[in-house]
């Protein structure tokens, strides 16, 4: 893993762009408080799929034809997934 500065991200993104590509864990370091991962997103990766995106476009559908189920209770969850 490297732990890096947002200044050294900036002056150098390119070299860390292609770490991260090859697998390497890069840490940008933000202030004294903030620290943020640089991660390569795949095809593969399910929030970033166009599937995804349709699933939840379809979802929010739903809810503005106010096809929804209103849950509150551990029981209420368990007979919604049929356990």
């Amino acid at each position: 893993m490297l732990v890096i500065s947002s200044r050294e991200f900036r002056q150098n993104q390119k070299m860390y762009f292609e770490k991260a590509d090859k697998g390497e864990q890069i840490i940008v370091q933000r202030g004294k408080d903030r620290a943020y991962a640089l991660t390569p997103v795949g095809e593969e990766d399910l929030y970033f799929n166009a599937e995804m995106v349709e699933r939840i476009k379809d979802s929010l559908r739903q809810v503005e034809a106010g096809k929804t189920k209103k849950v509150s209770s551990s029981q209420e969850i368990n007979e919604l997934l049929g356990l």
